[in-house]
């Protein structure tokens, strides 16, 4: 560190700033205050609370497929605290399970044809992995062929966080629309009559 003498004393350069200059001292407290607000942050600051789900019209298969992804921290801490003991999603391939068996009995998926009958649709589970920081549920379904409404029920999370968020992606031929399940939401609605 450079520092200058000013009488028997050696102090940084810094320091001798800051008695050079008063702008120095209240910019010194501000980094003070900053660094101490910043270590003050509870520790759940990192829980994001918030859900993606991609759903997908394939028309090379056929498929309405559906790419759940969760933060892995959140979905740790949702299986540990609706399943009662601790999860270890990154190391447990049954705890991915459970929390994939969690997601999907707290997501479903409807359908109104043209005659405007609403029917539930069947999703099939395919598996589940991890990717990073997310974990990934996958389901599908074939295309329903009388499809004019798509009804999404998504109240993953929302059983621990009342306010988590959850987004989803319906996209079809390379249109995108979303709904946003946030808070008391659980049910979102998209018209895909052509």
């Amino acid at each position: 560190m450079m520092t200058t003498r000013f009488g028997s004393n050696s102090i940084s350069w810094l320091d001798a700033a800051c008695i050079s200059r008063p702008v120095g001292i209240i910019t010194r407290l501000s980094a003070l205050l900053l660094a101490m607000a910043l270590l003050a942050v509870p520790l759940q600051a990192h829980q994001q609370k918030s859900g993606l789900v991609r759903s997908l019209f394939n028309a090379n298969t056929g498929n309405l497929e559906l790419m759940h992804r969760y933060y892995l921290h959140d979905a740790e801490h949702v299986t540990s605290e609706v399943f009662g003991t601790p999860a270890n999603l990154l190391e447990s391939s049954d705890d991915r399970e459970l929390f994939a068996s969690y997601v999907r009995n707290r997501f479903a998926a409807s359908m109104v044809d043209s005659s405007g009958g609403e029917s539930a649709l069947e999703l099939s589970y395919i598996g589940q992995e991890m990717d990073g920081l997310f974990i990934w549920i996958y389901q599908e379904i074939p295309v329903p062929g009388d499809l004019r409404e798509l009804v999404i029920f998504n109240s993953v999370m929302k059983d621990i966080w009342p306010d988590q968020s959850n987004m989803i992606n319906i996209e079809r031929e390379g249109v995108i629309q979303t709904l946003d399940l946030s808070g008391p939401s659980d049910v979102g609605r998209v018209n895909l009559a052509p």
